[in-house]
C-alpha cells in the first residue's frame, strides 16, 4: 500500500505540533521512525492511524483518504503502550474478537505467538504484568497482517529475550508477508539492524528520510593528533568534538572519497563509521541545527 503524505502539520491552540510533514512510503519495509521526547513521533502515528485529524496537509493511501474510510483502515493497524487494567477479558477472547474484524488475521500464528511468550490465554489481560500486555500487543500486530502495521514503543516493559523473539518474528514474517511496518523506538542501538529505512523527526520536522545504509555512512569519527584532525576535517559539517591531551575525535555528517580516506591514513589518523544511534543522537542534539540535505 502506498502511502503519501503532503504539507501536514497539527496544532495544538497556539502549539505547532507537526510542521509541513511531507514524505512516501512506496515500498514494504521496515521504517524506522526516530525521534526525541517531544517530536511529534506519536501525534504523526495517530494521524496517520486515522486516531485524529490533521490541521493542515494531506495523507492518502493507495489514493485514497484514509480517514473515516472503512476499506482503508481495515488494513491499518496502530499499536501502543495501552493500559489494560481495565480489560477483563482473556487472550482467547479477545484474539477471537481480532478476527472477526480483521481480514487478514492468522489465528494460528497468533496462538503460535502466544505459545513463544508463554501467556496463559484463559487469564484476563488485566492481571498480566506490563511485559507480558506488551507481548501480547506484538502478538496482535504481527497476526493481524494489516498492509500497513505501526508499532509506537509497544515493547515497553517486556525483558530482552521477550525483545529477541519479538525482532526475530518480526524479520521472519516480514520475509514470508511483506507489508509496510513502522516502528517508532528509543532502542536505536538494539533495534537498528531490523530497519530497511529511516525517517528523523526533529521538533515536529522531518529532517531527513533515507535508506539505513546510505545514512549510516555519511557519518564518521575522525581521531588523531588536534592539529591533523583539524585540518583534515576542514569544512566538513561537525556534529561534535571530543579532546583529551593532543588527541582529538570529530564527529562530522558528510561522505569521505577513498583518496581522502587514504591520506587520512597516511597521515595517521583514524576514520571510523558512526552507528544509527550516534548519528541520531548529535544530528538532534541541542547545541545547534544541522542541515542534512
Amino acid at each position: 500500500m502506498n502511502v503519501k503524505v503532503e504539507n501536514l502539520g497539527l496544532h495544538y491552540g497556539r502549539d505547532e505540533a507537526l510542521k509541513n510533514i511531507t514524505f512516501e512510503l512506496t515500498e514494504k519495509k521496515i521504517y524506522g521512525l526516530l525521534g526525541r521526547n517531544g517530536a511529534g513521533k506519536t501525534s504523526f502515528l495517530s494521524i496517520l492511524a486515522s486516531f485524529r485529524e490533521a490541521t493542515s496537509g494531506s495523507i492518502t493511501m493507495d489514493g485514497e483518504v484514509p480517514f473515516e474510510n472503512a476499506n482503508i483502515m481495515q488494513q491499518v493497524l496502530f499499536l501502543y503502550n495501552k493500559d489494560y487494567k481495565d480489560e477483563s477479558d482473556n487472550v482467547k477472547s479477545l484474539l477471537e474478537d481480532v478476527q472477526r474484524y480483521r481480514p487478514n488475521f492468522d489465528i494460528d500464528y497468533a496462538e503460535h505467538l502466544i505459545k513463544r511468550f508463554k501467556l496463559d490465554k484463559k487469564k484476563p489481560l488485566k492481571k498480566f504484568s506490563k511485559g507480558m500486555q506488551s507481548a501480547f500487543n506484538v502478538a496482535v500486530g504481527l497476526a493481524t497482517r494489516a498492509e500497513i502495521t505501526i508499532f509506537d514503543e509497544v515493547y515497553l516493559g517486556m525483558d530482552a529475550p521477550s525483545r529477541d523473539i519479538f525482532y526475530k518474528e518480526l524479520l521472519q514474517d516480514q520475509a514470508d508477508h511483506p507489508r509496510v511496518f513502522i516502528l517508532s523506538t528509543h532502542l536505536v542501538s538494539e533495534m537498528d539492524y531490523l530497519f530497511d529505512e529511516v525517517i528523523l523527526l526533529h521538533k515536529g520536522e522531518i529532517l531527513l528520510h533515507e535508506d539505513v545504509d546510505s545514512f549510516t555512512t555519511k557519518g564518521a569519527k575522525v581521531t588523531g593528533s588536534k592539529d591533523l584532525v583539524d585540518e583534515f576535517v576542514g569544512s566538513k559539517k561537525q556534529l561534535n568534538t571530543e579532546q583529551l591531551g593532543d588527541t582529538k575525535a570529530i564527529f562530522i555528517y558528510g561522505e569521505f572519497s577513498q583518496e581522502e580516506r587514504k591520506a587520512a591514513s597516511h597521515a595517521g589518523l583514524e576514520i571510523s563509521n558512526l552507528s544509527l544511534q550516534d548519528l541520531f543522537i548529535h544530528l538532534t542534539g541541542e547545541e545547534e541545527e544541522y542541515e542534512t540535505k
